[in-house]
C-alpha cells in the first residue's frame, strides 16, 4: 500500500507498556567509510571512530552479534542489558584497510552490508578480503542489493516490473554472497535506506531483517523489517551527543503501524498516540533541515507536520522523549518523494 498510513487513534494498536524505563535496547551504528580521504558526507575519521568505540567502553556496553541479538531481543525473555552493534554499508576498501583491523585488536564483532555488484571495483573490497574477514569470528557478511538500485517502486514502474527489478537484485546478491563467501545471512540494508511497504514484504517473505538509515534503538516492539541505525559519519557521530545515541531506547510504539514514508503529500503528516509512557509536554521534535518544529495534540493523538514542503528526496521526522531513567526514546520516520529524482 503507498498511499501514506496515519495513525489515528490510539485504540488501533496493541503496546507492551510495562517497565518501558526499565529495559534496555539494541543500538546499531551504521558506517560506510573509515578513512581520512574519502567523501565526507559519508566518512568517519579513523580518529573519530576510536573515539567512539572509546566512550562505548566507558559506558560499559557491550557490542554483540547483530544477529544474535535481534534473535534475543524479540525473544520471548530478552536480554535487559544494552547493547551496541556495529555496520558497515558497500564493503568499501577502507574498512578492511582501517576499521577491520581496529575491530579485530578490540575483539569486537560486525556486519558488513555488501553490494555485490560493486565488489572489486576501486574503493571497494576484493572477493579476497572479503572472504578473508568472513572467515574470521565474529564478522558477518550480509546483503545490501545487486547494484545498488533505488529499490521503493518507481512512479510509473509496472508491479510486474517492479517484483522482475527486485527479486533479481535480492536473490542474485544472496546467491553470490552464498557461492563466494558460503554465508547465507539473514540481514538485509536498504541501499540509500529507501524502502516501501511492498519492498519490507519482499524481505519478510525471505524471513530476513530490514534496515534503513534513519536514527533509532531497536526494541521488542520495532518493525522487523523497517529497523533503524545511527549514522556514524563525522558529521552526525562526534563525540556531543554520542552518550544520548548510546543509551537511547525504541520509542515504546509499534513501529510497524508507521506509515511507510512513501510522500502521498509534501509536507507529510505523522499521528502517534498519547499513551502512558508518551506525553506531549515532554516530547521534541525536529525535521529535516529546518530544525525543531511544533505539533498539537488533538484528543489522544499527537500530530506532526512540517511547517513548510521539503526540496529533498529523502527527509525524516526526529523525536525524542525521556524515558525516565535519564535517556531518550528516539523515533525517526523516514520519508521518501518519489517525485524528486534520484541521486
Amino acid at each position: 500500500m503507498r498511499a501514506q498510513k496515519l495513525w489515528i487513534s490510539a485504540a488501533l494498536f496493541s503496546f507492551v507498556m510495562a517497565s518501558f524505563s526499565a529495559r534496555a535496547d539494541l543500538v546499531v551504528l551504521q558506517y560506510h567509510h573509515i578513512s581520512d580521504a574519502t567523501p565526507p558526507s559519508t566518512s568517519t575519521s579513523v580518529s573519530l571512530f576510536q573515539a567512539q568505540l572509546n566512550e562505548v567502553r566507558e559506558l560499559g556496553i557491550d557490542v554483540v552479534d547483530l544477529h544474535s541479538a535481534l534473535k534475543d531481543l524479540f525473544s520471548d525473555h530478552p536480554s535487559q542489558d544494552q547493547r551496541i552493534a556495529i555496520t558497515f554499508d558497500d564493503a568499501y576498501e577502507s574498512v578492511y584497510s582501517q576499521g577491520a583491523e581496529i575491530l579485530r585488536k578490540r575483539g569486537l564483532p560486525y556486519t558488513i552490508f555488501v553490494d555485490t555488484a560493486a565488489v572489486g571495483n576501486r574503493g571497494y573490497m576484493t572477493w579476497k578480503q572479503l572472504k578473508e574477514l568472513a572467515e574470521r569470528d565474529g564478522v558477518e557478511i550480509a546483503n545490501h542489493s545487486a547494484g545498488h538500485g533505488h529499490m521503493a517502486r518507481k512512479n510509473g514502474e509496472t508491479e510486474a516490473d517492479w517484483n522482475e527489478r527486485i527479486t533479481h537484485s535480492l536473490d542474485s546478491a544472496q546467491a553470490e554472497l552464498a557461492q563466494k563467501l558460503g554465508t547465507n545471512s539473514p540481514l538485509f540494508a536498504y541501499p540509500y535506506g529507501e524502502f516501501d511497504e511492498a519492498l519490507e514484504a519482499e524481505v519478510a517473505k525471505r524471513g530476513w531483517y530490514g534496515f534503513g538509515q534513519q536514527s533509532g534503538a531497536v526494541g521488542s516492539l520495532s518493525g522487523n523489517t523497517r529497523l533503524p541505525r545511527f549514522p556514524m559519519a563525522n558529521a552526525y557521530g562526534q563525540l556531543n551527543g554520542l552518550k544520548d545515541k548510546l543509551m537511547s531506547k525504541a520509542f515504546p510504539i509499534d513501529t510497524r503501524k508507521l506509515p511507510d514514508g512513501i510522500v502521498a503529500a509534501n509536507p507529510p503528516t505523522l499521528i502517534l498516540p498519547v499513551t502512558e509512557n508518551i506525553e506531549p509536554g515532554n516530547l521534541t521534535c525536529f525535521a529535516s533541515g529546518m530544525g525543531r518544529i511544533n505539533f498539537k495534540r488533538v484528543d489522544d493523538t499527537i500530530t506532526i507536520k512540517a511547517p513548510r514542503a521539503f526540496n529533498s528526496r529523502r527527509f525524516r521526522y526526529n523525536c525524542t522523549h525521556p524515558d525516565g531513567d535519564g535517556h531518550f526514546y528516539w523515533l525517526s520516520q523516514p520519508w521518501l518523494d518519489l517525485s524528486k529524482p534520484e541521486d
